[in-house]
């Protein structure tokens, strides 16, 4: 996956994951990352052009859950705001791969400010991903 050119400064981002072969199954094959460089103990991926890296990690913190527009929504979490056709065609996918959602797919706060397209699942080692989109970009940090 890679991000059009754009002036923004792009992120890092390191997890902890428990196995990195699952870890290479879901974010290569799953969500389809291209793979960067990786040692024994890591592996870099390509997040839209945002350096995400995975990194071998047994010991793990347990979630807590914010209330958020009637749903639990586990902390912390990460991710991406996608077009709103790249948002269905990820959850489509998501869908074929059979993954579990923590919240399914659904339009968060209709009709109001902030309107978007949701989803939340867990990675293989529990990491909790958001991927969102908004039918209108000003909307992103609507007050």
């Amino acid at each position: 996956m890679t991000a059009p050119d754009s002036p923004l400064p792009r992120f890092h981002l390191a997890v902890p994951v428990d196995d990195l072969a699952a870890a290479r199954l879901f974010y290569g094959k799953v969500l389809g990352l291209d793979e960067g460089r990786s040692a024994d103990t890591w592996v870099d991926w390509n997040l839209h052009g945002h350096q995400f890296v995975t990194h071998l990690s047994p010991k793990r913190a347990p979630h807590i859950h914010n209330p958020v527009d009637g749903h639990e929504v586990p902390v912390p979490h990460f991710g991406l705001i996608l077009p709103v056709p790249e948002f269905q065609k990820l959850a489509d996918r998501l869908r074929t791969a059979g993954i579990d959602f923590v919240i399914e797919p659904y339009v968060r706060f209709e009709g109001e400010k902030g309107e978007q397209w949701t989803m939340f699942l867990l990675d293989p080692a529990g990491n909790a991903l958001e991927f969102k989109a908004f039918a209108d970009d000003s909307q992103v940090f609507a007050a």
